[in-house]
């Protein structure tokens, strides 16, 4: 095998920390064994031969099991997230333990054996983009007030090079697109099938890898996306936006049912009943009612106001007061307030106290995003450092909110041109490799990024009949990440084993 980190004067580099290869089995379900070997390896970026940044990514490799078998890179979100959530939350052959519904058992995080591991079927590839995990920008002497300024021509100048030159949409998709070439490369992998699979703001990029890996020469089978968010327009509405509030509605009125709030549906109504009748309202009167404003007459504007707050659980005086735009946080808050008790943003199933019902804003810990911090980073460190046997003295970032808040448009656009998403970019790949599948997952009860939007989206890309029989849609129960619900990590294997059965049909 080759080492795609070679260089013919790496003496004169910065170097990469030395990484891991562990020989481990995966004992399947059915109490099969299945040898892999596990590479922990950090890769230099480099920009006319100067390193520039250093990627890490862990693959498992499953032994002798020829270039048919197919490799899947995945990737994590934010922007700043880490693959961690994936890795051991879902896909690797380790994963953190968690009760039945996804919450947090009581400290220390324990490593368990995932049944549910996608090495079943492919190879995994866990990549950390450049800020996240232990992938780091390489530092430029002439950037930090040293080194031969006069030198640094073609590479930034005498300012050096961007610190933050890789905390952006292109940037960051071309490191990712590097990184595949280079690793199929090093480990003789171009015959193999190739998949990527990404979640929440990795949805995003691998729905746009669908068009720009196959334009760079790496052939797609299939591209999955995990609670995406496809349009940045849908992520911060307005008081004068319109499909944003239209998205939530359904998600928020599923929430109100399963914590019996909802004054709309008895207590023994299935999701799908609840799903079909929110889904009519949003995209119906409430719909009408957000387009026609202060046009609408008051007594149908006072309908639409009953029958959301009956839909939401909510009293009719907050849904009118606030012009029936209710935001995730305040239904988060005011849902159960008469409890002391707010529910999840990112799983509006989970609850936790509220230490400041007397503050406005958001004061509160979000009992999802906050409650499993402590889960992933310890388990993520202890499968590496531990388990893999990687010594380093980095920090593993499992979500940066400094990459986050640096997180640009690195792209040339009209002060007009303001929208950015990826919807067009797998349209676009679809059409360009037509044997490539799609998969479309979110779950439920994830009011970040709500699964109605990417129905809607769904219903508006005007697929031929051909390329609509490529794209799979299946929503689970659970929230921004579902696979930590027991059940609905099964359902999920499942039902991706038989999608890359049929994309490798």
């Amino acid at each position: 095998m080759s080492d795609e980190n070679a260089s013919p004067d790496d003496t004169a580099k910065p170097k990469l920390p030395e990484g891991a290869t562990t020989a481990a089995a995966w004992t399947n379900p059915d109490g099969g064994s299945l040898p892999y070997t596990a590479e922990a390896r950090w890769m230099a970026l480099r920009d006319d031969d100067e390193p520039v940044a250093d990627i890490f990514s862990v693959s498992y490799l499953v032994d002798d099991a020829g270039p048919a078998r197919p490799v899947t890179f995945v990737f994590n979100g934010g922007p700043g997230a880490s693959s961690a959530y994936l890795h051991v939350g879902a896909l690797g052959p380790r994963r953190v333990g968690f009760d039945e519904r996804g919450m947090p058992l009581a400290p220390p995080t324990a490593l368990v054996d995932n049944d549910e591991s996608w090495l079943a079927f492919t190879d995994l590839v866990f990549v950390d983009p450049v800020g996240t995990g232990w992938s780091r920008i390489v530092k430029d002497e002439a950037a930090k007030g040293g080194g031969d300024k006069g030198d640094d021509k073609g590479k930034g100048g005498g300012e050096g090079r961007d610190p933050k030159a890789f905390f952006g949409v292109n940037k960051d998709l071309d490191s990712l697109t590097e990184l595949m070439a280079r690793w199929l490369s090093g480990h003789d992998r171009w015959a193999s099938p190739v998949f990527v699979a990404g979640e929440s703001y990795g949805g995003f990029r691998a729905a746009k890898l669908a068009r720009l890996a196959n334009e760079r020469g790496i052939g797609l089978n299939g591209t999955i996306l995990i609670s995406p968010a496809l349009e940045f327009a849908l992520l911060d509405p307005s008081d004068y936006d319109v499909l944003p509030w239209v998205d939530l509605v359904p998600t928020m009125a599923l929430a109100a049912h399963h914590h019996g709030r909802s004054r709309a549906f008895p207590s023994d109504a299935t999701p799908g009943a609840v799903r079909q009748v929110a889904e009519d309202f949003a995209t119906g009167p409430y719909a009408t009612a957000l387009i026609r404003g202060a046009s609408m007459p008051a007594a149908e504007r006072a309908e639409v106001v009953t029958r959301m707050a009956d839909l939401l659980g909510l009293p009719e005086q907050v849904v009118d007061q606030h012009e029936c735009r209710i935001s995730m946080t305040r239904f988060a808050r005011e849902l159960l307030r008469d409890e002391g008790t707010v529910i999840g943003l990112y799983d509006a199933t989970a609850t936790g106290r509220d230490p400041f019902p007397d503050r406005d804003g958001m004061a509160w810990p979000d009992p999802t995003l906050s409650g499993i911090e402590r889960v992933f980073n310890a388990g993520i460190n202890a499968r590496l450092r531990t388990e893999l046997g990687v010594r380093t003295d980095r920090e593993y970032h499992l979500l940066s909110m400094a990459v986050n808040k640096d997180w640009k448009i690195d792209f040339d656009q009209h002060a007009l041109e303001s929208q950015v998403g990826a919807t067009d970019d797998l349209r676009y790949g679809m059409a360009l490799n037509p044997h490539m599948k799609v998969f479309l997952t979110h779950g439920l009860y994830d009011m970040v990024t709500p699964y109605f939007a990417s129905e809607r989206i769904r219903n508006l890309l005007r697929l031929d009949e051909a390329t609509a029989a490529s794209l799979t849609v299946a929503h689970f129960a659970g929230g921004h990440m579902f696979y930590a619900w027991e059940d609905s990590r099964t359902a999920f294997r499942d039902a991706i084993a038989e999608f890359y059965a049929g994309a490798l049909g």
